[in-house]
């Protein structure tokens, strides 16, 4: 009778969600949060929400995403600069990591407050000309914008933004100059392109390959260590005989700095986890993501490598934010 009435009782007892088996005490126990300091819906906050969603199987507590868009992603890292290093609220990060603080003053926040835990990947730029433009190569543009100084227009969808600073960094490798044009974003740069009012320019990969593979723009290469396999013809900049000109406007995860490093640990391990499933692979490749995994040691490498970089690519060019 007894046993019977143990095996009624364990019947009638609602299954626990992988949220509840956690332990007590544990690491995690309780939902956390992943800011992304840019508007949802964007291709970081998808990217984020990807992989938040299988990151939260691994550690059976929800991973709750958040947009805190604003100055030019400062306000969100504000937040989480400010927050306790208790593993429970983390940062999507990217490139202005490390050169927000560099390009104004008044930034209340600082790369040290922060400790890499897992880099997720890249939606390459591509080194755009229009068609119209009479160069093929990286080469061959170069030479053509030497023999026309300040004669060319290059875009400018943000100061600050991977393809200002990509750009910059090609101008201050090669010693071309061209007249800067600026514009609220990508999409609205395409049409000056079609027109032939605008030179050269990098642009995300997702948003000019439908335009390449139509004839309108031409592609002299691609900023990553690989080439598209939607592009296969595009070489790398390396390939094109640029291999310091080469960057990823990366994404990854941080946590405030102080995390103890066995959370951080555990959370970097739960992001190479979730970049290795195949559903994952699947949807940031279709939005145009290569992906370049890495542990939270090295992303903090990377953040203190770019930080020597774009310093002196910022100090050379003079480049100063809005």
């Amino acid at each position: 009778m007894r046993r019977r009435a143990l095996l009624l009782a364990a019947a009638s007892t609602p299954a626990l969600s992988p949220w509840a088996r956690a332990q007590d005490g544990a690491y995690p126990n309780k939902p956390i949060r992943l800011i992304v300091p840019y508007p949802a819906g964007g291709v970081v906050d998808i990217v984020a929400r990807t992989v938040a969603e299988k990151m939260s199987i691994g550690l059976r507590q929800p991973i709750v995403v958040e947009a805190r868009p604003g100055a030019n992603a400062n306000i969100g890292t504000e937040a989480v600069a400010r927050a306790p290093a208790d593993g429970y609220t983390l940062l999507m990060v990217a490139p202005f990591l490390a050169t927000n603080p560099l390009l104004a003053q008044g930034v209340r926040w600082k790369a040290a407050d922060f400790s890499g835990v897992g880099l997720i990947g890249a939606p390459p730029n591509l080194f755009i000309v229009p068609a119209s433009l009479p160069v093929r190569t990286l080469k061959e543009l170069v030479d053509y914008a030497r023999a026309r100084p300040g004669k060319l227009n290059v875009s400018n969808p943000g100061i600050g933004s991977s393809n200002h600073l990509g750009q910059e960094l090609f101008f201050s490798l090669t010693g071309i100059d061209m007249v800067d044009v600026s514009y609220k974003g990508q999409p609205p740069m395409l049409a000056d392109f079609f027109s032939g009012q605008l030179s050269f320019g990098l642009i995300t990969q997702a948003l000019a390959m439908p335009h390449v593979k139509d004839g309108k723009l031409r592609a002299l290469a691609i900023g990553a260590p690989n080439r598209s396999p939607e592009l296969p013809d595009v070489p790398t900049v390396a390939q094109a005989g640029y291999p310091d000109a080469s960057f990823l406007p990366w994404y990854g995860i941080a946590a405030p700095a102080g995390t103890p490093r066995d959370i951080v640990r555990r959370l970097s391990d739960e992001v190479q986890k979730a970049l290795a499933a195949p559903d994952v692979v699947s949807r940031l490749e279709k939005m145009g993501t290569q992906i370049t995994p890495a542990s939270a040691e090295e992303v903090d490498t990377l953040i203190q490598r770019e930080i020597t970089r774009w310093s002196r690519v910022i100090r050379e060019r003079n480049i100063k934010a809005d």
